[in-house]
């Protein structure tokens, strides 16, 4: 029984997703890589939001060794698809310029890494430009409590040139010798499992996901859940686009069919039969029924701004709420009332339209002519963005709207009465003293005796050094109120405005 297990157990290939900062040259080294390592073939593969293929190298001992690699987006709001990276990864590559050094999604990257739990290597990148500096750009990661080999800590570091290729191999051999230490293994035998890595909806196939295999073996004819979406694997395409009848551990292959969007970062797992997938979609969604209506903000805000969300991929989706969720007002909450993938439709209107005030927002996707029509006839708010920020703009901009207004009494100016002149029907002539602010002809006032408003009226002229005037701020002056109510030496005029804030 022990020397079967540990027959099935057998070494896998690492998988290692590259991060750090925008322009520093994720993109570069993996085109590097995948240009003169990548297994057998040049055709295009799994290459949406984040991208995944094989890759083969040749270690100094002469040891082939096949590695997974992810590419993660390197903008800021994209933090959610990095962290998804990671937890998916066996190893990570910090790539840091060595031109520009540590900066904001360098320290973001590494907190995803280290919340992963997984090893890594600092590659020290563009080491060909005239201003690299290595040496400082390591002292620089220490500052920020990033320890490397040689500098107090143990986190192995390389310099490279994705442009030229210098140090790629040395990295490579890093690689392979951490996923050797963490004693990587897999078993053949057990039903496929591992993570999504993105999803979207294609015209002609459907609903389609990248996925790599972390355990076990994925064969043709078998069954697929991942979050509450299932598919038949029908047909299994690996990095390269072929079709393969089967895959394994390490292995990013792309699956059609899905009967719904698979969240991205989800695990999946594969069954031989469909009452095994069904049963596990079943649970997911009863589990995702109670969290379907997302409030983003103050839970106990009074007012509510429904929200439908597409966008052109589930991580990018996943990246729009993040980044919704900045938003705060005390009054009023984000209520995302539907959330998908793929172009708006006009059924996405039709629930829009079941919402009072419901926003429906794009993100890179179209919108269908009849869901256009229907929006305009029933008069439902539908805007589309090809920038995440500018939607964030909308949406602080839709919930001010949206916040509940309230009528405040300000006090413009009070001024104690000194003496009293005369009085005909409702108007009186007295004059007073400013105690405060100011008083302006046409101004609406309060009267007050010993602090208890006693009246209301208005001023219908204003006087100072017997010179008419449209407002006094200080000394004394003579007034003409429009009141009923007889004013007398001693009291207090409050003047005062209705503001909407």
């Amino acid at each position: 029984m022990n020397g079967h297990i540990a027959q099935s157990h057998i070494p896998r290939p690492p998988i290692v997703v590259v991060m750090g900062h925008i322009d520093h040259g994720k993109s570069t080294l993996l085109d590097y890589i995948r240009k003169t390592n990548v297994v057998a073939g040049e055709s295009g593969g799994i290459t949406q939001h984040i991208s995944a293929y094989e890759a083969s190298h040749k270690t100094k001992e002469g040891k082939e060794m096949r590695i997974t690699f992810l590419d993660t987006p390197g903008h800021a709001a994209f933090s959610a698809m990095r962290a998804h990276g990671a937890t998916a990864a066996d190893v990570a590559v910090l790539v840091v310029s060595a031109e520009d050094g540590v900066k904001a999604q360098t320290i973001e990257a590494v907190k995803a890494i280290t919340s992963a739990q997984i090893p890594y290597v600092v590659a020290i990148n563009k080491i060909d430009k005239p201003n690299a500096d290595s040496e400082k750009i390591k002292r620089e990661l220490s500052e920020h409590e990033i320890y490397l080999e040689g500098y107090g800590g143990d986190v192995p570091v390389t310099a490279i040139s994705a442009k030229t290729g210098e140090g790629i191999p040395d990295l490579l051999d890093l690689i392979v010798l951490i996923s050797e230490l963490a004693n990587l293994t897999g078993n053949l035998s057990l039903p496929a499992e591992g993570f999504v890595i993105e999803s979207h909806r294609d015209p002609k196939r459907g609903v389609s996901a990248s996925i790599v295999i972390t355990n076990g073996t994925l064969t043709k004819g078998s069954f697929v859940c991942a979050g509450d979406a299932i598919a038949p694997v029908r047909a299994i395409q690996d990095s390269l686009g072929k079709i393969v009848a089967s895959a394994t551990f390490s292995s990013p292959v792309l699956i059609a069919g899905f009967d719904a969007i698979p969240p991205s970062g989800a695990l999946f797992k594969s069954f031989k039969e469909k009452c095994g997938a069904e049963d596990a979609a079943a649970r997911e969604k009863e589990r995702a029924q109670k969290e379907r209506a997302r409030i983003i903000g103050n839970p106990n805000a009074k007012v509510s701004l429904p929200l439908v969300l597409k966008t052109d991929a589930q991580g990018t989706r996943e990246a729009v709420i993040q980044e919704l969720s900045k938003i705060e007002h005390p009054k009023v909450n984000i209520r995302i009332v539907h959330s998908g993938v793929g172009d708006i439709s006009e059924n996405d209107v039709k629930i829009a339209a079941g919402s009072e005030h419901a926003r429906i927002v794009g993100f890179r996707v179209s919108v269908d002519k009849r869901a256009r029509e229907t929006a305009e006839r029933s008069g439902v708010s539908l805007e589309t963005f090809a920038i995440i920020y500018n939607i964030t703009d909308y949406i602080e901009s839709e919930v001010a709207k949206r916040a509940p207004k309230e009528e405040m009494e300000e006090t413009r100016g009070e001024a104690r009465i000194l003496r009293t002149f005369s009085a005909s029907r409702d108007k009186q002539v007295v004059g007073g003293t400013m105690l405060s602010g100011a008083l302006a002809v046409r101004n609406k006032i309060k009267i007050l005796r010993r602090g208890v408003e006693i009246g209301q009226g208005e001023i219908l002229e204003l006087q100072q050094q017997k010179v008419k005037t449209s407002e006094v701020r200080d000394g004394e002056f003579g007034i003409m109120i429009e009141s009923r109510m007889e004013i007398a030496s001693g009291d207090t005029i409050a003047a005062f405005m209705i503001v909407t804030k």
